[in-house]
């Protein structure tokens, strides 16, 4: 399922690819959704995102970067214009279209076909564990069977079944903590903003 972010009132419909429907050939353990009034735009600078994705490898350095595009002073990433993804690791299965109050605690920077592609792992404010999860080290710490490991590598290959190479990670192959992630979403709430209506005439706060 997805949000038409193309369509009229973008209403949640299933997925289609060359007109025929979708499905995950691999089990998901998590609640998938996304963060409204957020824009992954395309054309937004930012030379801290820009570190996930370096054109070359660096020699003496244990990451692979891939992608990275310099204008003057402002370095542009080619990544997807749509929502911020959301892993929700909760014990509670979600209903399509739940709205979740959620805490983040990490962020991965999928590399997709080539394009950044951020997933933000959250945790929902009234599961029993949310009190204690508060950073990335927490997910390892407390999760049995669901960790950061485990829905790092669904993202990886995911697409294999389809004929497509595994998905590449910026950031070392590593999860960004719970700054990072509020950082990255601030600015895609911010692209959004940008998006909806000229800055000064509309404020989410």
């Amino acid at each position: 399922m997805e949000v038409a972010i193309n369509e009229p009132f973008t209403w949640i419909k299933q997925d289609t690819k060359k007109m025929n429907l979708c499905y995950y050939l691999y089990n998901i353990h998590w609640n998938y959704g996304l963060l409204l009034q957020t824009w992954e735009d395309s054309s937004f600078a930012n030379s801290d995102q820009a570190r996930a994705a370096k054109i070359q490898e660096r020699k003496k350095g244990k990451c692979k970067y891939i992608y990275l595009y310099v204008f003057g002073d402002s370095i542009y990433l080619m990544i997807f214009s749509c929502l911020v993804d959301v892993v929700e690791i909760g014990e509670t299965g979600r209903d399509i279209g739940q709205i979740l109050r959620v805490k983040p605690l990490a962020s991965l920077a999928v590399i997709d076909e080539g394009e950044l592609d951020w997933k933000t792992v959250t945790i929902s404010s009234d599961d029993p564990r949310a009190s204690i999860e508060n950073d990335v080290d927490d997910v390892e710490k407390y999760f049995l069977g669901i960790n950061l490991t485990a829905i790092r590598d669904w993202f990886r290959d995911c697409k294999i079944p389809d004929g497509k190479p595994a998905n590449k990670f910026g950031l070392c192959n590593k999860p960004a903590n719970k700054d990072y992630s509020l950082k990255v979403i601030t600015e895609t709430n911010e692209s959004a903003r940008q998006e909806i209506l000229p800055s000064g005439e509309l404020s989410f706060v």
